[in-house]
């Protein structure tokens, strides 16, 4: 048993002090220590020993009197002890401040302290355990490089000083720099491997944020062998166990955290993580409990936050949203950054999404965004919120990206669907289509929810079979299979009951034989949805079976009531559609829809009083914010200033007037609405306001146009109204033509009868009849269109006969359909029910004589017309036989030209052909002639004789150069002309004129010669006068055929001079005319 002695003053007697019987009040030690004068290092171990036992007062009182004035006087040369009891002192108060939770009492701890590390500074400022007390305040002050310098003066005298090293292992840690504080813990245990356990536990620490996850390990179960009850290393084994996310793990971990909290129940770390896993187990309780005491006992910043946290999850998850809110702010506010804690952020901004506070919301996910920029779930967070602030771009932005960075995520296509569904259907479907794929691929069950909005797109696009298979497989096997397929046994029963909207019976008669009736509450509107689409395919007879179905098991189902009345209303029973809209109001009387149906009903019924007060209680059951029953009543107006009775003005422009401010409502309320537009662009045009009207009309077509999910006839019809009213019948005509077309499949006579209005009011007569003609047939019991088609055939006739220039087939038609107006006005007054139709007996009188007198005019027309018709044919034969004669001289004049050109072919042909032959002759008879002169007589001889020739031949003397030429010139001509190539046919002419020309003197040459021999011809003269003969007759011929030969035309300049030079020789004869040469 550890005891302390104080010495007796004056005495060697000691005074023995049991440590472990120390008293209670520590006035009686203190006065034994005072009287006795005792060193001061007993009052510091016997307030040591009162620390340990938990006597907090009687230490400090202890340490406050040993460190009193007087003591200080007394013991003045005692240094060492005086400085170790103010460090007492000084780092008891440090870790007052360090636990306190309270700000205020925090600093005043702070400051005694501070004092009292000032005061052992000023006995002794190089005193290592001051600066490294120093440091430990500034530490837990948070002031980490002050405490830094502090303990680096210990270090820079004594680099081994263990407390000092600590210290700055701490620092190094708080400063992030983990190696650092690793390699100094390290140091402090080799200069003291004697280290208490809390020294490796740093070493741990330092090592799990380095990720040395095992050697961390072994260090906290080395603590835990040193001091098997350490409560820090029990808690960062246990986070260990718990993070690797295994059961078997998990298990461990809570052990240890157990026995963290049972060894030290005010461990803040142990209650946080204690209270996050009773959180998951559902055990609110507890949750709130322990984190409530982990308040309570630490003052660390993100420990708290972490409670704090804890307490919010709760909460939230409890649905208290405005705690919730509260915690989850206190969480957010002890930490510094988002980067050391996000999670309170997120939960702080799903808090405020839910209490719709969506600026602070996007605030805070924002934070998170910054910590975490490729989180999935705060992606589409940010897109849900930017939608409700209206930024739907920029939602769509953030979805797309969570899907890129996720492709696999199906609930991020599925949102990305639903924000795509009002603007884009076909992305919106696209989307919705790869979710359903992922959920398959994923092996899990498709949401209904999807499968419906896949098939109301689909239903939407006009895509029927697929939307029907979509409905079935979200509704998967039940009873409305073998309704919609017609069971056999039942067959009988569906086809009459088809008929009785009301009827119940079908049902439990199907339960009588053996069928399970059963339909679950979310396959309810997918069911409704299926039963909308045979509706749309016709098959309303299955479609009130499946309505009636929902009926029967919910008979608060009020939509179903108000279809059943849609088709019961299509089929014109009225008062059965009006039944089943109050049995709607039975579940709810306040039904605006409902009530909406009924009033529009009341009208169609020609109530119009109650119409107008059910359209009102319609408005007033929403305050006036339902859209559609404002424009019900706007219609009423509309309607009740335009009925056909006798107007009245005054009440007429109330009622427009109260229309517009109706529709003016409307518009504000939704800018969009195009019914309350079209509305306005009504009255307006009642107004005389065509202009205005026009515009209106015009954009709610474009907008009506591109949407599918509106078809707008009526503002195709107004805007014809319009063209009419201001006179542009030909765009009115468009219009009406096209809207019968697009909407009604030109089977409307409503529109037909305003298209034939606008054909009468263009004078298109015959437009007018055909068009009356078609609504007539597609509403045969319509009178008032057979006396408007009997109209417009009286004024057809009139208008043909009032012409200044007619011809008889009009004059027919005109008696023709005077026959069929005369017939069909006869046939009207003949009617028995003519006064239902509004018809007037004498006014149809006065028609039928109007018509007869114009059939009796019109046949002096006809006769006049006739005689007319018959001059002209008259005048027409004589000019056609006339035509006919001036066609066939043409032709015969052609034909004689034609043989004419063909026979001057021929002849030109066979002249060619002629001189050709005779050419040849001529040459041979030359070169025969000259060879043998060449051999009997001189050159000189030959020259003579030729001379003499010549003179014999008489004739004009030809000039010296143009006989200058010698006879073998003439030699080499004739042998070019021998070696030269055959000629074409068409160049014959141009050939051979020249060369017979060049060739006159060659030829009395050859005379002359011959006759010097002794050898003259005696025909020689005859076959000098055929080439002459043959060029003459030539030139005839080219001078007939000028006109119809250009070719021949381009060489005649050649032959002409030809001519000339064969005159002026002399040398050549007038051809005689011989008629069997010219024929050939």
């Amino acid at each position: 048993m550890a005891s302390v002695y104080i010495p007796v003053q004056n005495s060697e007697e000691e005074v023995r002090v049991a440590l472990d019987q120390l008293p209670r009040d520590a006035s009686d030690i203190l006065d034994i220590l005072k009287a006795e004068q005792a060193p001061l290092d007993l009052w510091l171990i016997i307030a040591r020993e009162y620390f340990k036992q938990g006597k907090i007062d009687q230490f400090r009182q202890i340490l406050e009197e040993g460190s009193s004035p007087e003591i200080d006087d007394y013991y003045a040369d005692v240094r060492y002890e005086r400085i170790a009891i103010l460090n007492a002192l000084g780092a008891y108060y440090s870790y007052l401040g360090k636990i306190e939770t309270k700000q205020r009492e925090k600093e005043e701890h702070f400051i005694l302290a501070t004092q009292y590390y000032n005061k052992a500074s000023r006995i002794d400022m190089h005193e290592p355990s001051t600066w490294v007390g120093k440091g430990q305040l500034l530490l837990a002050k948070g002031e980490v490089e002050q405490a830094s310098a502090a303990f680096k003066i210990v270090l820079d005298g004594d680099r081994d000083n263990v407390p000092a090293l600590l210290g700055q292992a701490c620092v190094e840690f708080n400063r992030g720099r983990y190696s650092d504080s690793l390699e100094l813990y390290k140091r402090a245990l080799q200069v003291y491997p004697d280290c208490p356990a809390p020294v490796r536990l740093g070493i741990g620490l330092c090592r799990y944020k380095l990720g040395q996850f095992e050697k961390a390990r072994q260090a906290f179960e080395r603590v835990l062998q040193a001091n098997p009850e350490n409560v820090e290393a029990l808690v960062a084994l246990a986070i260990m166990d718990l993070r690797t996310n295994e059961a078997a793990g998990i298990r461990k971990g809570m052990v240890k955290m157990q026995r963290a909290f049972e060894i030290y129940p005010y461990c803040a770390m142990a209650l946080n993580y204690l209270a996050n896993h009773f959180f998951f187990t559902g055990q609110h309780f507890l949750v709130e409990q322990l984190t409530e005491t982990a308040l309570a006992v630490t003052n660390h910043g993100p420990t708290k936050s972490h409670s704090y946290y804890n307490l919010a999850r709760s909460y939230h998850s409890k649905g208290d949203y405005d705690k919730a809110g509260v915690y989850y702010m206190a969480s957010v506010k002890e930490v510094n950054k988002p980067h050391e804690f996000v999670f309170p952020y997120y939960g702080l901004g799903q808090v405020q999404l839910k209490l719709g506070d969506f600026r602070s919301a996007l605030s805070n996910f924002e934070k998170v965004l910054e910590v975490y920029p490729d989180n999935c779930e705060t992606l589409k967070a940010l897109a849900h919120i930017y939608v409700q602030l209206g930024q739907t771009d920029k939602g769509q932005d953030f979805i797309r990206k969570a899907t890129k960075i996720d492709p696999r995520d199906a609930q991020a296509f599925l949102e990305l669907g639903e924000l795509l569904i009002l603007s884009d259907t076909g992305s919106a479907l696209d989307a919705f289509k790869t979710a359903r794929t992922l959920f398959k691929k994923g092996g899990q069950d498709v949401p209904i929810e999807l499968l419906n909005n896949i098939g109301v797109l689909q239903f939407e696009r006009g895509e029927f079979e697929l939307a029907q298979q979509t409905f079935k497989e979200a509704l998967g096997d039940g009873i409305w299979l073998f309704l919609i397929n017609g069971g056999n046994k039942s067959s009988n029963d569906i086809a009459t009951s088809t008929l009785q909207f009301k009827d119940m019976q079908l049902f439990h008669k199907l339960e009588s034989t053996g069928h399970h009736i059963d339909l679950p509450w979310d396959k309810v509107t997918v069911l409704f949805n299926l039963a909308r689409l045979l509706e749309q395919l016709n098959d309303s007879g299955t479609a009130s079976i499946l309505y009636r179905l929902i009926l029967f098991r919910f008979p608060d189902y009020i939509d179903a009531y108000l279809r059943l009345a849609a088709i019961a209303k299509a089929r014109n029973n009225i008062l059965l559609s009006i039944e089943l809209v109050h049995d709607a109001l039975k579940v709810n009387e306040k039904c605006p829809n409902a009530l909406s149906m009924l009033g529009d009903l009341e009208l169609k019924n020609d109530d119009w009083v109650k119409a107008k007060e059910t359209l009102r209680a319609a408005s007033d059951a929403t305050d006036g914010k339902d859209s559609y029953a404002t424009l019900a009543l706007g219609n009423w107006n509309y309607f009740a200033a335009v009925r056909n009775e006798k107007r009245n003005p005054k009440l007429e422009a109330t009622h427009l007037e109260k229309a517009k401010e109706l529709y003016t409502r409307v518009l504000i309320q939704h800018s969009a609405n195009l019914y309350a537009a079209n509305g306005a662009g009504v009255v307006l045009a009642e107004k005389g306001h065509f202009d205005v009207s026009k515009d209106i009309f015009t954009q709610v077509q474009e907008a009506a146009s591109g949407s599918v999910f509106v078809q707008m006839p009526d503002v195709w019809i107004n805007l014809a109204h319009v063209y009419f009213a201001q006179g542009n019948f030909s765009l009115a005509v468009k219009m009406y033509q096209n809207c019968l077309r697009k909407f009604f499949y030109n089977t409307d006579s409503q529109i037909l009868l305003y298209l034939a209005r606008t054909h009468y009011e263009a004078e298109q007569w015959q437009d007018c009849i055909k068009t009356l003609l078609r609504a007539i047939h597609l509403a045969p019991s319509n009178y008032t269109l057979r006396f408007d088609a009997g109209v417009a055939m009286q004024k057809f006739s009139a208008s043909t006969l009032q012409k200044a220039k007619r011809t008889a087939d009009e004059v027919r038609a005109t008696v023709a359909e005077l026959q069929n107006a005369v017939r069909v006005f006869s046939q009207l007054s003949a009617a028995s029910n003519l006064h239902i139709h509004g018809f007037d007996e004498k006014k149809i009188d006065t028609h039928v004589g109007y018509c007869n007198h114009l059939l009796s005019a019109a046949k002096v027309h006809l006769e006049a017309a006739e005689r007319e018709e018959q001059q002209v044919r008259q005048r027409q034969e004589l000019a056609r036989q006339v035509a006919l004669a001036e066609e066939a001289r043409r032709k015969a004049e052609e034909q004689r030209k034609f043989q004419m050109e063909r026979r001057k072919q021929e002849d030109e042909l066979k002249r060619v052909q002629q001189q050709e032959e005779h050419f040849k002759r001529v040459k041979e008879q030359w070169k025969s002639s000259s060879h043998s002169r060449r051999r009997e007589r001189t050159p000189e001889e030959e020259e003579g004789g030729t001379g003499e020739k010549r003179r014999k031949k008489g004739g004009k003397r030809r000039k010296k150069d143009k006989h200058s030429k010698s006879h073998y010139d003439n030699e080499e001509g004739e042998a070019d002309m021998m070696n030269e190539p055959e000629m074409e046919d068409e160049d014959v002419d141009n050939y051979i004129e020249p060369q017979t020309m060049g060739n006159d003197d060659a030829e009395g040459n050859a005379q002359d010669l011959l006759a010097a021999a002794g050898l003259e011809d005696s025909d020689a003269e005859d076959d000098m006068a055929a080439p002459s003969s043959n060029i003459a007759r030539r030139r005839q011929a080219l001078s007939e055929s000028d006109d119809d030969e250009p070719i021949m035309r381009q060489s005649s300049p050649i032959r002409e001079n030809s001519a000339d030079m064969e005159l002026s020789d002399g040398e050549i004869r007038e051809p005689k005319t011989n008629g069997d040469d010219g024929s050939d």
